[in-house]
C-alpha cells in the first residue's frame, strides 16, 4: 500500500511539473504576441555553435578518472610517509582530487563554449 502511494505521488508531481512548464511558457508566448514583441528569443539562434555533448562528457570522465587515480597516489604517499590512517586518507584524497577534476572541466569547457 505505501510503494502504491509513493508511485502515485512521485506520477503526480511529474505530471504538475510538465504542466506547468507548458501552460507557463505558453501564456508567456501569448502575452508576448498580444504585445507585438518579437517572439524569436524562444527559437534561439541556429547558427551559433556549441561544443557536442559527448566531448564534454568524455573530458569530465577523464578529468574524473585522473582525479581519482591522482586521489589513490597522493592517500598512498600520505599514508606511507605521514602515517595517516589508510580509511581517512584515501576517501579524503579521492573525493577533493575527484572535485578539483571536475572544477577544473567545468572551466575548460566554459572556455570551449
Amino acid at each position: 500500500m505505501e510503494v502504491a502511494i509513493v508511485f502515485i505521488s512521485l506520477f503526480i508531481v511529474v505530471f504538475g511539473i510538465f504542466y506547468l512548464h507548458y501552460s507557463t511558457r505558453n501564456k508567456e508566448r501569448l502575452a508576448l504576441i498580444e504585445k507585438g514583441q518579437d517572439v524569436s528569443l524562444f527559437y534561439g539562434d541556429k547558427t551559433q555553435k556549441t561544443s557536442p555533448v559527448w566531448k564534454i562528457i568524455i573530458l569530465n570522465l577523464g578529468l574524473i578518472s585522473i582525479g581519482v587515480g591522482l586521489g589513490i597516489f597522493v592517500g598512498a604517499l600520505f599514508t606511507q610517509m605521514m602515517g595517516m590512517m589508510d580509511k581517512t586518507a584515501y576517501p579524503a584524497f579521492v573525493f577533493l582530487f575527484s572535485g578539483i577534476g571536475l572544477l577544473v572541466g567545468f572551466f575548460i569547457t566554459k572556455k570551449m563554449d
